[in-house]
């Protein structure tokens, strides 16, 4: 996202405008110590391709084109007043609209061809979207499936957007590998996850970032109100999924500017786990999600020389990592893109 109304993004700038401020947000990213990003919808190749290039400086980047949404879901951006079809066009956060399995194994295979890492979905409603409510199912479990066959049929994935304790546990039954937010989750939701061997990402920073400043860059009302819902819930499903023994992955779903506040989302998870574990999280278990742990996520030799060098200690004060001026080297692929020491 490189507005924060992400949902009127499309409308008032070209792709061009957008395409270009991507690669703002990525230079930012690496520089906040990021050395490998999975885009969880909106990125297509052409972003990864202009980054491994070194036309640009960020991050390895992970793609997943356009995210999959059923009507009237997460992904339909349409407000309820708009009568016309789902806007197909663009550079973003645009998704494919898709309703009963064959529209989703079609869809998977449209973004498979355009050559995404993993595949997204829109397992239950969202807070930035017009016309749903946060608590709610969408997709059907077949229809989930279909996009997890056409991902394993390639050796990928399928990352789920869900909240609600059904609506995680439906993705689970479906494959989805990944469930992204998680905030409404409770013990059976955990235990599925964990029993299924799948990955809970939660993003606690974009709540809190969005419930503060969120209406000075235009965010509604009633989108802010489903924001404060899954901000006060998202401790309380970590703190379910932690003591499930999921695997907890690291992410921030944060948008536009708010990005700045990207290392924040340590600080907030350590509230439930150790500092250790949020940096294995951002780390070794993302690589592990990523499917990338024979090149990341550790130090060890035969794996891309991804290093930040902290004037501080991580373990006594997770902070340590909100300011930039505090990362004294950023390396990726063995290649120095900061040096201050």
């Amino acid at each position: 996202a490189v507005t924060e109304n992400i949902t009127d993004q499309h409308r008032y700038y070209p792709p061009s405008y957008i395409a270009a401020r991507a690669m703002q947000r990525a230079h930012e990213c690496l520089m906040q110590g990021f050395t490998t990003a999975r885009d969880a919808g909106g990125a297509d190749y052409g972003f990864r391709m202009v980054l491994e290039e070194g036309h640009f400086v960020g991050p390895r980047l992970l793609v997943s084109g356009r995210y999959i949404s059923q009507t009237g879901g997460h992904g339909d951006k349409r407000r309820r007043s708009e009568w016309s079809d789902p806007i197909d066009c663009c550079v973003g956060m645009i998704g494919f609209i898709a309703d009963g399995p064959d529209e989703v194994r079609r869809a998977a295979r449209e973004n498979i061809r355009r050559d995404v890492d993993q595949i997204k979905i829109m397992a239950s409603g969202g807070a930035m979207s017009p016309s749903d409510e946060l608590d709610t199912t969408q997709y059907t479990v077949a229809e989930m499936r279909a996009a997890v066959e056409e991902a394993q049929a390639v050796g990928t994935y399928v990352l789920s957007h869900a909240y609600s304790d059904t609506a995680v546990r439906r993705a689970i039954e479906a494959g989805v590998r990944s469930i992204e937010h998680g905030n409404l989750i409770r013990e059976t939701a955990a235990k599925a996850i964990k029993d299924a061997d799948a990955f809970l990402v939660p993003t606690m920073v974009t709540y809190e970032a969005i419930y503060r400043e969120g209406k000075r860059y235009g965010i509604g009302d009633h989108q802010i109100a489903k924001i404060d819902l899954a901000r006060q819930q998202s401790l309380q499903g970590l703190t379910y999924a932690y003591k499930a023994g999921c695997k907890i992955g690291s992410g921030s779903d944060l948008l536009g500017d708010m990005a700045s506040q990207r290392t924040v989302e340590f600080e907030l998870k350590a509230q439930v786990m150790t500092p250790m574990e949020v940096l294995l999280s951002a780390t070794k278990v993302n690589a592990e999600l990523f499917r990338m742990s024979d090149k990341i996520g550790s130090v060890e030799p035969n794996k891309y020389a991804d290093l930040i060098v902290v004037d501080g200690n991580p373990l006594k004060s997770l902070r340590v990592l909100q300011n930039q001026d505090n990362l004294k080297v950023i390396m990726k692929g063995g290649r120095v893109f900061k040096q201050t020491l």
